[in-house]
């Protein structure tokens, strides 16, 4: 029989997208900070001049995968934290 998820529960599931928007929220402050932080370092230390598309791709890319990777991450703990992982019925699974 399958488990009922928690996330099923709509005070439950509010305060587990309430602490996942946090951590979003977080996080995007904290890639904004290193993205500012790596575009002056590399206008500080760049050996010649380059063109602005440069340092667009780089915020870009940086600001990219950070934002991803942590979308990503913050989805895997609102999963395992609720405890949603749990009532998953894995039909492949050998309990003998």
């Amino acid at each position: 029989m399958v488990q009922k998820s928690p996330l099923d529960d709509p005070e439950q599931a509010a305060f587990a997208w309430a602490r996942y928007r946090r951590i979003m929220r977080f996080m995007f402050l904290l890639t904004v900070g290193i993205v500012i932080i790596a575009l002056a370092l590399l206008y500080k230390f760049g050996e010649n001049e380059v063109s602005i598309h440069f340092y667009i791709a780089s915020a870009l890319g940086i600001g990219f995968t950070m934002l991803l990777t942590s979308a990503l991450m913050g989805l895997v703990f609102l999963s395992s934290g609720t405890g949603h992982d749990e009532s998953i019925e894995d039909p492949l699974r050998d309990d003998d």
